[in-house]
């Protein structure tokens, strides 16, 4: 079942207000969990946790900054 235009564009919001927020402070935390390990190491985690996000909310992100195609 396809989301509607305006039912993406709602949920993409609260996605990057609600969501992406609280995955910051889980992915922080976890990674707190375990010794600090060299700066490369570090940034190597922390952009490999940035970019995973996205990958299951590409479909609803997709074609958001275009023009509404339903009407």
């Amino acid at each position: 079942m396809a989301l509607r235009y305006k039912t993406r564009k709602r949920l993409s919001l609260l996605i990057l207000i609600v969501g992406l927020p609280l995955y910051i402070i889980v992915a922080v935390n976890i990674v707190a969990l375990f010794d600090r390990p060299s700066v490369l190491v570090e940034l190597l985690v922390y952009v490999g946790l940035g970019v995973l996000w996205a990958f299951p909310l590409k479909a609803v992100f997709k074609g958001i900054g275009q023009a509404d195609p339903d009407g």
